[in-house]
């Protein structure tokens, strides 16, 4: 069974999914002094991090014990628009002052190869001789069903080493830089952020559809825990959801439960 939050507005998925990231923000600093976020690029959570950043929720974070890290990366210059880090920056850094020290942005001034090796030393560099184990890694999905640079019919779906690696993405005609689903899996919390009718096939693929692959559906490859794994949508996202359609009582039960 998966761990599904659904609400009916695009704003109370996102507050409902900040409370969360606060709140294992302070478990995690209580317990082992740091807070170690992996955040997610693309156009989604652009407002949960405008969120993070808001009167309302800055001071619930101590972003000084707080590292920042990115699921994946375009390779494209360090000023390209198209960065997922100069969108977090915009949205999230520079509002909160984030030292740039807690910031681990992924170098690509060399060949894409050697950006996912210099990445994944400096993430092995950060944990030290510890456990590469993430506190919070933030997903959302696209309408192909990829999450990270995890995307259809490529070579690193295949990857089983926990690591970062460069794959060519031949649907959007570029090198990206992604974590594999075998170190995303090791966090100790995921979220899927996923919004809008437009993603509604592909969160059916993930979550119910029992046909074709992970080779087709690459978010597959994220653990089913529901201990570490929560999907936060909103109605739009999970319409194609058989108990959707068959059981909107317990959708609504669900929504109730949350807001109380």
């Amino acid at each position: 069974m998966q761990h599904l939050k659904i609400y009916k507005d695009v704003d109370e998925v996102i507050e409902s999914l900040a409370k969360v990231i606060c709140d294992s923000a302070e478990e995690s600093i209580k317990n082992r002094g740091v807070f170690n976020f992996v955040l997610a690029g693309g156009g989604s959570p652009k407002k949960l991090y405008e969120l993070l950043a808001s009167d309302a929720y800055k001071n619930k974070i101590d972003w000084r014990k707080t590292y920042f890290f990115f699921g994946d990366e375009r390779f494209v210059p360090e000023n390209d628009e198209e960065r997922n880090s100069l969108m977090v920056k915009k949205a999230l850094f520079d509002p909160l002052k984030i030292q740039e020290s807690h910031i681990f942005n992924v170098d690509t001034t060399t060949t894409p190869s050697e950006a996912a090796m210099k990445y994944w030393e400096v993430i092995k560099s950060h944990f030290k001789d510890g456990p590469i184990q993430f506190d919070f890694i933030l997903l959302g999905l696209g309408d192909n069903s990829h999450t990270a640079s995890l995307f259809p019919q490529t070579s690193v779906l295949e990857e089983t080493e926990a690591t970062i690696k460069s794959v060519w993405v031949e649907e959007v005609d570029m090198y990206r830089i992604t974590m594999t689903a075998p170190l995303i899996n090791q966090a100790r919390q995921i979220a899927f952020l996923v919004f809008g009718a437009g993603k509604a096939e592909a969160v059916y693929h993930i979550l119910e559809d029992q046909s074709g692959s992970s080779a087709e559906y690459p978010a597959r490859l994220i653990t089913k825990d529901p201990q570490k794994v929560t999907w936060f949508l909103n109605e739009a996202a999970a319409s194609q959801l058989k108990y959707n359609n068959l059981l909107g009582e317990n959708i609504l039960k669900i929504i109730f439960k949350e807001r109380r």
